[in-house]
């Protein structure tokens, strides 16, 4: 199943090779086990698929590490190894551009690109118009907004296609990936519904959060976003932006005004105690804390669905 990296020269091909016995130290797994299809993910959503998909039939390594943002990723020499090396990388073009420059040099014909099955939204239709350097950031990745994963929908079709993906890596079990995907989408639309009727009727449907990572969801629940800050997470909002969010807040009866798990609160604290409301979690779902536990992409996005509703007002 293995495909061979061809690399331009005699010291290309020694990089790689030491490059990938770092990878195969770091991994804590078996490398280049002949009975299982080496994946690369390029984030949490994206390794949760293919462990679900793969089963024992895949080695899925994360290139995030639990508790760290993805939109920070740089790559380390073992990583850039893996990628080197597995049969298939799974990506999000933009979302980490130094993994798309290691794809582009060393793995572009066993990359999938889920953008190519799950088209975006455009980063303006998740909340607020951005200035400065984060507004030349999301122009950088195309203005699009990558979170497409919150809608549950969108991630069963890049189930489906990931499935054909490793059944090209691994034809003897292909029917395998199927039907387990197949089983990932009934749960994926299960878990939809639940969305569907669990927020059909609130008091409100603005949801303020720390940042327009949940357009996705409000695209598909009928909901809006009123977003601290853009895309970008650490980005610092303007004392202007601030007072915006304030104001909507107000005029929106906001009680809740939502942090994510992976950056500090400290900003939507400041606009809860101007507005008078508490604040809650709401998890883009971008990687898992350090102290997850047994939590997963379903139980994490039931959590969400429970603090919306709160938030909310829902009957």
């Amino acid at each position: 199943m293995k495909k061979r990296v061809t690399v331009r020269t005699l010291a290309a091909t020694t990089a790689l090779l030491a490059l990938g016995g770092a990878a195969a130290c770091s991994s804590g797994g078996p490398a280049g086990d002949p009975q299982r299809v080496d994946v690369v993910a390029a984030f949490y959503p994206l390794q949760f698929v293919a462990e679900r998909i793969g089963g024992d039939a895949v080695r899925v390594t994360n290139l995030v590490k639990p508790g760290a943002e993805p939109h920070d990723l740089e790559l380390n020499p073992g990583q850039v190894g893996e990628v080197s090396e597995a049969e298939l990388v799974v990506y999000l073009k933009g979302f980490q551009p130094a993994l798309d420059e290691a794809i582009a040099q060393n793995a572009a014909d066993r990359a999938f690109d889920v953008a190519t099955v799950a088209p975006l939204l455009d980063a303006a239709a998740g909340g607020h118009q951005h200035e400065g350097e984060e507004a030349e950031e999301e122009a950088a990745s195309g203005g699009k907004d990558p979170h497409f994963w919150l809608d549950p929908t969108r991630l069963a079709t890049v189930a489906d296609q990931l499935a054909e993906r490793l059944g090209r890596a691994d034809p003897d079990r292909a029917a395998d990936f199927t039907a387990r995907a197949g089983d990932l989408r009934a749960e994926l639309e299960k878990l939809d519904g639940e969305y569907r009727t669990g927020l059909a009727t609130c008091q409100r449907r603005e949801i303020v959060t720390s940042h327009t990572a949940f357009g996705y969801l409000a695209d598909r629940y009928d909901l809006e976003q009123v977003g601290i800050t853009g895309l970008t997470p650490e980005t610092e909002p303007s004392p202007q932006r601030l007072a915006e969010v304030a104001e909507e807040a107000r005029e929106h009866k906001a009680t809740t005004i939502f942090f994510e798990t992976l950056v500090s609160p400290k900003i939507a604290q400041t606009i809860a105690d101007e507005v008078g409301a508490t604040t809650a979690v709401l998890d883009p779902i971008e990687g898992l804390t350090a102290d997850g536990g047994s939590a997963d992409y379903l139980s994490v996005m039931r959590t969400n669905l429970q603090a919306l509703r709160t938030g909310l007002g829902c009957s």
